[in-house]
């Protein structure tokens, strides 16, 4: 009979240390899916934050390449433009009537031309040469110290298509 009454205490003490260790394998298990979970959050989280950084990228890069895609042909066009501006200037004023049609197309290609974000770059003669937004073409030599490396012609517009600038104003410089 004691042996009958041992039998259920051992019995007792290997489920309690089946307890003990099952509980121990799941704490284990449960800390390890814990650890999973936490490494694929923060996998999640970068992925998430590089796809974010890829929309931003992918849509700047868009933007860019719609402000720039027209660059070529606009830049072809300006000597057409130019060829307009020297005509118009080099009309007499008697004869001003008789190409205002001439008139009405240069500035129709000047309105889609700056709709198309196409921009004059601001000269003026008398301003300060800039190697950074200028072209000098010519130096000549001025006897008035105030001219000197001031812009005292200008042979041709330049031209910005945005911020870009497609194309240096061709300048005098005093020296």
């Amino acid at each position: 009979m004691a042996d009958k009454a041992s039998k259920p205490k051992a019995k007792a003490k290997k489920s309690t240390a089946e307890k003990k260790s099952s509980k121990a394998d799941v704490s284990k298990q449960l800390e390890e899916l814990n650890e999973s979970l936490n490494q694929d959050k923060e996998k999640y989280l970068r992925l998430f934050a590089e796809f974010e950084n890829f929309k931003k990228r992918t849509t700047k890069e868009r933007i860019e390449l719609f402000k720039t895609a027209g660059q070529e042909v606009i830049s072809a066009i300006l000597p057409i433009l130019d060829d307009f501006e020297r005509a118009i200037n080099q009309t007499p004023e008697e004869d001003k009537k008789s190409i205002e049609g001439f008139l009405l197309i240069n500035n129709k290609l000047a309105d889609v031309l700056k709709s198309n974000g196409l921009n004059v770059t601001e000269t003026k003669i008398g301003d300060a040469f800039d190697a950074e937004i200028h072209e000098a073409i010519t130096l000549i030599p001025t006897q008035d110290d105030a001219q000197k490396g001031k812009i005292i012609g200008i042979t041709e517009k330049g031209y910005q298509l945005g911020d870009k600038i497609i194309r240096f104003p061709k300048v005098v410089v005093g020296q």
